[in-house]
């Protein structure tokens, strides 16, 4: 039982630092609606608000709710593991290393906890659907939590791995901008991928996100052809996280 107790007391640790720090959530949420109301409708109107997609016409703050919804779970997961690099350098995380648990349970502790914060931040994300013209049914709400977190561990998990190896905040910052915003656009959470160039179809094909956003696309928008299977989309995701987890926990155990 020891290694249970120790992952729900990392989960509750992380998400009372989390929930107390009101300028962080507010912070983390001002990003998305930027991006769905301001970018969105500026993009809109120089487009015309009418996206072509599927042989119909979509608004264009329609069609980019799920990406932002996807990039709301992304920045969400992989910054909730800054924790590790946060505690590393004031010490709190060699207390953890020699207590009497086993280092994998700290890691799982911290992608759980970063994928249940990523997940609250997308729940309240959709509160603004009805303004971005996206109307969701219980049974869309009942499909989109579990997808949500499902790609939120993936996310969490890339970040913990990253964070394993380092050792201070200014260059986790630098790396995860680096490897964050080309998933972001490369996911085609911003515009469609079917017209795209070679290299970016190839891309968007290896990048996580562009599962996620296509799952939450899928079940958000059924009026816009997904660009693979919801069963495809989900089966990928499912893989990702368990390869995330892995490779973090792994990552994470040989630290000293």
């Amino acid at each position: 039982m020891k290694p249970l107790r120790a992952i729900y007391i990392i989960w509750l640790r992380d998400l009372k630092r989390h929930f107390r720090d009101r300028a962080r959530i507010v912070g983390s949420l001002a990003s998305p609606i930027i991006f769905v109301f301001i970018l969105g409708q500026g993009l809109g109107s120089t487009i015309g608000n009418n996206l072509p997609v599927g042989g119909g016409a979509v608004d264009y703050k329609t069609f980019m709710f799920p990406g932002i919804l996807g990039m709301t779970v992304l920045f969400a997961g992989v910054f909730a593991s800054v924790s590790i690099v946060w505690d590393r350098e004031f010490g709190f995380l060699k207390e953890m290393l020699v207590a009497p648990v086993p280092s994998w349970s700290i890691a799982v502790g911290k992608i759980i906890s970063g994928a249940t914060i990523a997940s609250f931040q997308g729940c309240i994300m959709l509160l603004l659907a009805p303004f971005a013209g996206v109307s969701l049914s219980p049974l869309m709400i009942a499909e989109l939590i579990p997808t949500l977190f499902l790609v939120a561990c993936s996310m969490t998990g890339l970040g913990v791995l990253v964070a394993s190896r380092l050792k201070s905040m200014q260059g986790f910052q630098m790396i995860m901008n680096f490897i964050m915003m080309p998933m972001f656009f490369i996911s085609g959470a911003m515009f469609p991928l079917a017209n795209a160039p070679a290299w970016m179809d190839t891309l968007s094909k290896i990048d996580p996100l562009t599962y996620g956003v296509d799952a939450l696309r899928d079940i958000m928008l059924t009026d816009v052809p997904s660009r693979y299977a919801f069963t495809t989309d989900i089966g990928v995701i499912i893989l990702l996280s368990v390869a995330m987890l892995a490779i973090a926990v792994s990552t994470f155990s040989r630290q000293t």
